[in-house]
């Protein structure tokens, strides 16, 4: 019986992660991640079932089982930390620069990950009306705009005087280099960013990466978190961020 329920949860989790990554829906990474888990899961079941047969098989059963416990203690550690980086409210500490980071465009359209973002930017902007602010992200596939101009076109795009104070970067096509073109941008501004204190504007669930490549960058930064719409996409987002982070930390 117990063994039958195992198998019924891989089948649900092939055919979910199966659903996901097939149908269009913005969760792709999820859909991956429960192909994998019920990969892993099949795993476990063989693991456990060559341990009753030999001793060989209950050592590397021992193995498995102590090798994915530290993987998941390190992930939950990972997205403690998202999380954590991801609520701070820090709309009232002075700033000498702002930094939006772009998110994908359909067309000419912002995305909801970018709409959120340009929502939490003009709340911001609103506070410090004052600091030059870098609208940062290329043009990539199915864009017909860059995504700096798609929020430039979004944010006060009726009022001219505050306009002037959008500062396009329209090369880049990753955080990195978001931030780091970003950087030349407002140092040929006159800003010295070796001191300065810049706002990022990015996604809740984005802040903790962007604060690690940022700090490789020597930026001091504080974060403004904003909030996708929808609970389903956030989850897919946080879960995808947890291996970006260890990525970043490794490779970038």
């Amino acid at each position: 019986m117990r063994k039958n329920i195992f198998y019924l949860m891989m089948a649900i989790l092939t055919l979910t992660g199966l659903g996901l990554v097939v149908i269009p829906n913005g969760m792709h990474f999820t859909g991956w991640l429960l192909l994998g888990t019920a990969a892993v899961w099949a795993a476990g079941i063989f693991a456990v079932q060559w341990g009753k047969r030999s001793r060989a098989g209950k050592i590397c059963g021992r193995i498995f089982f102590a090798g994915l416990t530290l993987v998941l203690v390190m992930l939950a550690g990972i997205e403690t930390a998202i999380v954590f980086r991801g609520e701070a409210d820090n709309s009232a500490l002075p700033v000498d620069a702002v930094i939006v980071l772009g998110a994908g465009v359909n067309g000419e359209t912002p995305s909801a990950a970018l709409w959120s973002r340009i929502r939490a930017a003009e709340a911001y902007l609103e506070k410090h009306p004052e600091v030059p602010v870098v609208l940062s992200g290329g043009q990539g596939p199915g864009e017909a705009i860059s995504e700096a101009e798609a929020m430039r076109r979004a944010l006060w795009k009726n009022d001219s005087r505050k306009d002037a104070r959008l500062l396009l970067e329209e090369q880049s096509s990753n955080t990195a280099q978001n931030l780091a073109f970003s950087k030349e941008l407002l140092e040929k501004q006159g800003l010295d960013t070796d001191t300065a204190v810049i706002a990022v504007v990015t996604n809740d669930f984005h802040c903790f990466r962007a604060h690690m490549i940022a700090q490789k960058q020597g930026l001091r930064t504080i974060d403004v978190p904003a909030e996708l719409p929808w609970w389903w996409l956030t989850a897919n987002y946080y879960l995808r961020e947890a291996f970006a982070v260890v990525k970043t930390a490794l490779f970038d």
